[in-house]
């Protein structure tokens, strides 16, 4: 089992960074470790690991979320009124749809069963979607329109509609009917009729628990005070979230997956620093979350049940999205504030199918209902499809259909590279300027460069500078620079070219200390420089 763990996380890690190397989404490199080392292929994956691989995915899919719904920006999700909603939806129930009759042409099924095939293969994937729209607002696409907070929100949603109506059909057709539900004071409806009440109250009871799990862990983490550090916080949000997910299996009345996103979504209303930390901790679970995730997912694929479906599974997962799927798309923004390209950008960013796909596909076969081997293969070509050219699709045409924004910073997390320039001569300051410059690139795990400028060179005082710079920047990435010339204008120009984020320089004068604030060498940078100075002194 320990082996099987190795293999996943290297080989899923080095191939999905040499797709990323080669322009792909890393996840397409993961999918295909998992299908190599699956037992299709090499079978070098224990079947301990594969008998888990559910949990492990509700696992993952409990993180992705969590950082979903800590992205959410509800500014943006008033802003879009009903298009969000409608985004849950209406795309899920016309691809569901489109698909059954497609069915019925393609494989003779008859309509329920071309119904639950629809149900499979309409629900979109958390694990592609929230990934690839969280990426999208750090870099700030689409963001002003607030298009990947609908996009994050209807997928939430969608799942919610399909596996309830999935559900409700796997009954009818594995029993052969339905049983009809008498309610208090003599009131008899079907299980059909009832569908939407039950849609409301997961929906509700989803948002509901989880708003109140987001108060709990601002009692626990803020209030209380019973962790010390943001791992630990992270350790208990992450186990609350955990707990509502599998509590929704228990207690099938409301949206474990829904409850947890909504929980990371109420913690930024209820206290946005505990957000803002939670935020890096989950960007931290996610990198091994990931991995296991889709090398998980590629290796319960079963590849021999393609041959013979492929052709026709094509046509049903084109007739789905082109003819189905577009049309919610159209009615689900019809009236709002996108225009076409926005639009049209639904077809990359709002279709990738994986993870409901691997959860439910084989459920039909192993209840014996006709067409469940269809009906699994299909879902195995969804995910090998929809899933890499989705992902794909996503980060290629965003900057081509989307309008680029502000990007906010306390919704999501902006990787910036942080390089500090130390400008230090040979005066006392020197170590106070060294000192501080490795404590800011320490807690901002960033590099530095050290930069003396020379007019007349001393290399018994440049050795001297490159030691202390050796002794209190043993741990920080740095390069120590030389140069010559006017001071002021080196230091910027230096920072400038190097594109750095702060420049550190002494603050001292040549007069009395009474007389003046900071020295001509500092006045000059401060004012000339367009990058932010930061002034050291010895006190």
């Amino acid at each position: 089992m320990l082996a099987s763990v190795l293999w996943i996380l290297m080989m899923g890690f080095f191939v999905g960074q040499l797709a990323r190397r080669l322009g792909a989404p890393p996840l397409i490199g993961m999918i295909i470790v998992g299908i190599l080392l699956g037992p299709q292929v090499l079978n070098v994956i224990s079947p301990d690991v594969l008998n888990a691989a559910d949990d492990l995915r509700t696992l993952a899919v409990m993180i992705i979320l969590m950082k979903a719904g800590l992205g959410l920006d509800r500014e943006k999700l008033s802003q879009q009124g009903t298009v969000a909603l409608r985004l849950g939806f209406l795309p899920a129930a016309t691809e569901a749809i489109a698909i059954a009759f497609a069915a019925m042409v393609i494989f003779n099924f008859d309509f329920l069963t071309g119904l639950l095939l629809g149900c499979v293969i309409g629900a979109e994937s958390p694990a592609v979607i929230v990934p690839g729209m969280l990426r999208l607002k750090s870099l700030g696409w689409g963001v002003t329109k607030g298009i990947p907070d609908a996009i994050l929100t209807g997928s939430a949603l969608s799942d919610v509609l399909l596996l309830l109506v999935f559900s409700l059909l796997l009954s009818f057709l594995g029993d052969g009917g339905v049983e009809q539900i008498v309610l208090p004071g003599g009131l008899t409806l079907t299980p059909l009729q009832l569908l939407p009440l039950q849609i409301i109250m997961q929906i509700v009871l989803g948002l509901l628990l989880g708003y109140l799990a987001a108060r709990l862990l601002v009692v626990l983490l803020v209030k209380q005070n019973w962790t010390q550090n943001a791992v630990q916080d992270t350790v208990i949000a992450a186990s609350i979230a955990l707990f509502l997910v599998i509590a929704a299996h228990w207690l099938p009345y409301f949206s474990g997956y829904l409850a947890a996103m909504s929980m990371g979504f109420f913690l930024i209303e209820l206290d946005a620093p505990l957000a803002r930390r939670l935020r890096g901790g989950f960007d931290s679970l996610w990198i091994v979350a990931e991995i296991f995730l889709f090398v998980l997912l590629g290796a319960t694929i079963q590849l021999q049940v393609l041959e013979k479906i492929f052709l026709p599974g094509l046509a049903i997962l084109a007739i789905g999205l082109l003819v189905g799927r577009m049309l919610g798309w159209y009615l689900s923004t019809l009236g709002s504030n996108w225009n076409w390209r926005e639009k049209l950008f639904l077809l990359p960013g709002n279709s990738p199918k994986a993870t409901v796909q691997a959860a439910i596909g084989a459920i039909p076969l192993a209840q014996g209902i006709a067409g469940g081997e269809t009906i699994l293969a299909i879902a195995a070509l969804s995910i090998l499809v929809t899933a890499p050219l989705g992902a794909w699709a996503t980060m290629t045409f965003a900057p081509k259909l989307l309008e680029r924004g502000e990007v906010d910073p306390t919704k999501v997390t902006v990787a910036t590279r942080t390089l500090l320039v130390a400008a230090v001569d040979t005066s006392g300051l020197a170590t106070a300027v060294l000192t501080k410059v490795a404590d800011l690139a320490r807690r901002s795990n960033g590099e530095a460069i050290i930069l003396h400028v020379m007019n007349l060179p001393n290399q018994q005082e440049i050795e001297q500078l490159k030691q202390q710079s050796q002794q209190l920047l043993a741990d920080i990435r740095y390069e120590f620079l030389t140069v010559n010339g006017a001071v002021p204008e080196e230091i910027i120009r230096i920072a400038q070219e190097h594109k750095a984020t702060a420049i550190l320089i002494g603050k001292r004068g040549h007069q009395a200390w009474e007389n003046v604030l900071i020295g001509s060498v500092s006045q000059a940078v401060l004012e000339a420089s367009s990058i932010p100075v930061i002034l050291v002194n010895n006190s």
